[in-house]
C-alpha cells in the first residue's frame, strides 16, 4: 500500500484495489454457483459493514499511509481487540475477565509507549493525522466485528462479501471524486503489480480466507496467526521500504502483542451468556 500512494492517491488506490478485490470474489462464487442478490434481512447488515470494515477505515489506512511509516502502521490498525473487548460489554452484554482488563492494560500500555512525548512529536500535524486515522481505522473495524457477531446469520458470510466489498468501493469512489478530484493513475509495471497483489490477494483473497479460517479454527490458533500481522509489517517496511527499526517501536509491538493474547485468553474463558 504505501508503495502503491507513489503512483495514485490514497482513497482511489483503496477503491481500485477493493474493486478488485471483490471481482475476484464474485469470479470465486460463480465458479461454485453460489452467486446471489442479498436478501432485504441482510441489507442493514451489508450495509454497516461495507461502512465500518470496508470503506471508511480503508480509507483512513490509505491516507494515513501518506503521512507515516508503513511499520507503525501495522502495530497501531493491530489494536482491534483492545476496542472490542470494552465494545462488546455494551453492546452483547459480555463481561470482561480479569485477562481481559490485564490485556486492555497491557495492549494501551504498549500505545502509550509509541506516543511517549520523549520519541513522538505532537506538534508534528503529519503525524498526529496519520496515527490518528489508524487509531480511528481500527476503532472502525472493532464496530463491524460487534455488528457482525450482533447479526442473526442465515447463511455462510462469504456470499455478501463481494457486495459488502462492491458497496465499500461505491463509497470510496464517492469520497475519492469529492476529497481528491479526478483519478489519476501513473500506470506502469510496478503499479500493475501492487494492484494485483493489493487487489485479487491481499483483498479478495485475505478476507476470505480470514473468515474461513475464524471460522475453522480456535480462536487461541487465529489469535496466534494474527500476531504475524504487525511483525511481518515492521519487519517488510524495514526490509523493502528501508524504514528503521527503533526500540520504541519494538516495545510497542511486544506489549500490545501481549495484550491481544491476554484478551484473547480471556475472551476462551469469557461464560457464555444464553
Amino acid at each position: 500500500m504505501k508503495m502503491g500512494l507513489q503512483f495514485v492517491t490514497p482513497l482511489w488506490f483503496a477503491a481500485t484495489r477493493m474493486f478488485l478485490g471483490s471481482l475476484c470474489l464474485f469470479a470465486f462464487l460463480a465458479l461454485k454457483g453460489r452467486v446471489r442478490l442479498p436478501g432485504r434481512s441482510e441489507i442493514p447488515i451489508l450495509v454497516f459493514v461495507a461502512v465500518f470494515q470496508i470503506g471508511l477505515p480503508t480509507g483512513l489506512i490509505h491516507a494515513g499511509l501518506s503521512f507515516m511509516d508503513a511499520g507503525r502502521s501495522a502495530i497501531l490498525v493491530f489494536t482491534i481487540p483492545l476496542w472490542v473487548a470494552p465494545m462488546a460489554v455494551f453492546a452483547l452484554g459480555e463481561r470482561l475477565t480479569r485477562m481481559n482488563v490485564v490485556g486492555i492494560t497491557v495492549g494501551l500500555a504498549g500505545i502509550a509507549v509509541l506516543f511517549n512525548p520523549l520519541s513522538f512529536d505532537f506538534s508534528n500535524s503529519s503525524a498526529l493525522t496519520g496515527n490518528g486515522f489508524m487509531i480511528l481505522a481500527s476503532m472502525s473495524f472493532a464496530v463491524a466485528i460487534i455488528l457482525i457477531r450482533r447479526h442473526s446469520w442465515t447463511g455462510p458470510i462469504i456470499r455478501l462479501l463481494p457486495w459488502q466489498m462492491l458497496l465499500g468501493t461505491a463509497i470510496l469512489v464517492i469520497a475519492a471524486a469529492a476529497i481528491e478530484g479526478r483519478p489519476n493513475f501513473e500506470w506502469s509495471p510496478p503499479l500493475v503489480a501492487i494492484l494485483a497483489y493489493n487487489g485479487p490477494i491481499a483483498s479478495g483473497f485475505c478476507f476470505w480466507a480470514y473468515i474461513t479460517v475464524s471460522r475453522n479454527l480456535p480462536a487461541m490458533s487465529t489469535a496466534l496467526g494474527s500476531l504475524g500481522v504487525p511483525v511481518l509489517g515492521v519487519l517488510s517496511s524495514a526490509l523493502i521500504l528501508g524504514e528503521g527499526i527503533s526500540l520504541i517501536i519494538v516495545s510497542g509491538l511486544i506489549l500490545i502483542s501481549m495484550g491481544v493474547l491476554a484478551i484473547t485468553v480471556g475472551n476462551l474463558r469469557q461464560p457464555k451468556i444464553l
